[in-house]
């Protein structure tokens, strides 16, 4: 009598050491999980490591990167118009509120001082929060005003109290960057000549630290 063939099993054709499909998901997604544990484990480190860099930075070279910034912007961009002054046969000035400052053009046809934005590098600008200026003109400290938001014309407010002139003369100044509640400070100054030198915020806050 001949013998049924036994149905073979679903069990039997599966590999073996083969994983359930669904045991398989959960643990690649437990690896997956894992790695972003660890991903964020190394980029909270790295945080840290840069927080800690940056501390130990100003700590021991008493820089402030702000001040810093802003007084190299102002002697570039008033070297920059000193040039100009002199192949153009146009006067200049930098005219200086309490915490912004604004380039003018002197236009003879008007006979006065209007706003230097044509080009955008020119244009008005605010300090960074918690940046004041302070003027001295022959070794005198001079009021800063604040500018009239009423004006809204392209004649400027008041006169500047810094001229670039086309002789390539210039207004003798010191133009002191200060951060408000601390000593530090950067200095950019000028002579008649108009020749310019910045003060770095570390050596200028050093400076005002002694003498105090």
């Amino acid at each position: 009598m001949p013998t049924s063939a036994r149905p073979i099993s679903s069990r039997s054709s599966r590999p073996t050491g083969a994983c359930d499909p669904r045991g398989r998901t959960a643990g690649a997604s437990l690896i997956a999980r894992g790695f972003t544990l660890i991903e964020i484990l190394v980029v909270l480190v790295i945080i840290s490591i840069v927080i800690s860099f940056a501390v130990l930075n100003i700590g021991v070279t008493g820089r402030d990167g702000a001040l810093d910034e802003e007084s190299r912007r102002i002697e570039g961009l008033m070297g920059l118009l000193q040039e100009r002054a002199v192949l153009e046969g146009r006067d200049f000035g930098l005219l200086v509120e309490p915490a912004s400052y604004q380039f003018v053009v002197y236009r003879a046809r008007r006979q006065r001082w209007e706003n230097f934005d044509e080009e955008r590098e020119f244009r008005r600008r605010e300090l960074p929060a918690g940046l004041v200026f302070e003027l001295q003109l022959d070794s005198r400290r001079v009021i800063i005003k604040p500018r009239d938001a009423k004006v809204k014309s392209d004649a400027a407010t008041a006169g500047p109290q810094i001229i670039i002139a086309a002789s390539g003369e210039g207004t003798p100044f010191k133009l002191v960057l200060q951060r408000t509640g601390t000593h530090n400070r950067a200095i950019l100054n000028a002579d008649a000549t108009g020749k310019l030198t910045v003060e770095s915020s570390d050596k200028a806050s050093d400076r005002l630290t002694n003498r105090s």
